[in-house]
């Protein structure tokens, strides 16, 4: 069992300040730095409940006795990635089940009122933690200062609340994500070697923090790369894919010459590959993407997007859950490194997972994880596609 100092006083040096300790948020420390926390999770609705002990190989190497204190976890909706329809609410249930939580897990269906009215909930309910993935950091932020009042801790999962309050921030390194799409898309076979590349970027929706530190990751590689040049650049608001083929298609019209699309996402790139098979380019423009979805996985496979950005759920989902069960105990959860808020400017402590390139090299890796499902990937006219990619 990982154990973090016990948390017996607000305003300790180099640790989180105490949910309900003081009126205002603390900062975080440097390298090394320890978060602690607070008590119970909401019932009923649209919920999943995992409650049962027993066993996993998190990232932490092994379960924590979470001595069966209740924590609630909002994910944020079901149209802007795959993950939180299936393979992060299957995550978080495994580990809380080896973590010995109670573990309320909700989806607010991309309303920032049903957030807060989730929340509120599960507040009254007597959470000790509350984790949760914003839709904007004004909501969120809002909810986490009702926790703080309250004396429950929060953490800020996949997404960092701006101007928030939370213990830590457990997420990938998104600034290395975006870094990670625009090195791969500088390889992929439709731009490799070329002296001239004109591409666009479609970013993810404005107000999520994650997009905004993809592109600040993307654009630090791209704009570095002699001869590319950005002939567009738009974000999609809510990840829409509908708007994204819309905004898509007014580029590609512009700019018919096109190179490349630096897509923010799987669900996105289909859009931008719809608009390019209309235009008889599919394939022979490089498409980026992210998340490692069926789709996605099978465009690399097809060969009309070169990439995505695969972040296994379980190295996200262990550590969310690992760092409840300690706050829900009074332990403090070891964070390795910080991440500065803009807004507030307030290093929060944060444990960051290594994404991982997918390309038709190594298409089968999720797959094999169990991440993307064989039996959706690989059906019908996949199935012969897979065998040959090394799907087990």
């Amino acid at each position: 069992m990982r154990k973090g100092a016990l948390l017996t006083a607000c305003g300790t040096a180099g640790i989180i300040a105490l949910a309900g300790c003081g009126s205002s948020s603390s900062g975080g420390g440097g390298n090394g730095s320890t978060a602690p926390a607070g008590g119970g999770a909401a019932t009923g609705g649209n919920s999943a409940s995992a409650t049962d002990g027993g066993t996993g190989g998190g990232t932490s190497g092994g379960s924590i006795d979470g001595k069966n204190a209740k924590v609630g976890i909002i994910l944020p909706d079901r149209q802007s990635s795959n993950r939180w329809i299936s393979s992060d609410p299957d995550a978080l249930k495994q580990r809380c089940a080896a973590d010995k939580l109670q573990c309320d897990i909700q989806n607010a269906n991309g309303s920032a009122q049903q957030m807060t009215t989730i929340a509120t909930t599960m507040m009254n309910n007597g959470v000790k933690v509350l984790a949760l993935v914003n839709l904007d950091s004004a909501s969120a932020a809002q909810i986490e200062k009702t926790a703080k009042s309250k004396g429950i801790y929060t953490i800020d999962y996949d997404r960092l609340t701006l101007g928030g309050s939370a213990s830590l921030y457990v997420s990938y390194d998104n600034v290395k994500v975006g870094e990670l799409q625009g090195k791969t898309l500088t390889g992929c076979d439709q731009v490799k070697g070329k002296s001239a590349v004109k591409y666009v970027d479609l970013n993810g929706a404005p107000t999520d923090n994650n997009a905004t530190l993809f592109k600040q990751g993307y654009d630090g590689v791209l704009s570095k790369q002699k001869g590319w040049q950005r002939v567009g650049d738009q974000s999609v608001p809510d990840w829409d894919n509908q708007q994204a083929g819309v905004i898509f298609t007014s580029m590609l019209q512009k700019n018919s010459d096109m190179n490349a699309v630096m897509v923010a996402n799987d669900g996105m790139a289909g859009s931008v590959v719809t608009a390019l098979k209309k235009q008889n380019l599919a394939g022979k423009v490089a498409v980026a993407g992210q998340d490692a979805t069926v789709e996605g996985l099978q465009r690399i496979m097809d060969g009309t997007q070169c990439f995505t950005i695969y972040k296994p759920s379980k190295d996200e989902a262990f550590a969310v859950v690992d760092a409840a069960a300690q706050l829900a105990n009074g332990q403090a959860p070891k964070t390795p490194t910080t991440i500065k808020d803009t807004q507030s400017g307030r290093a929060v402590p944060a444990i960051l997972a290594t994404p991982i390139a997918i390309t038709k090299a190594n298409v089968a890796q999720p797959i094999n994880d169990g991440y993307t499902p064989k039996s959706t990937t690989c059906a019908g006219a996949y199935a012969d596609k897979c065998k040959t990619a090394g799907v087990k």
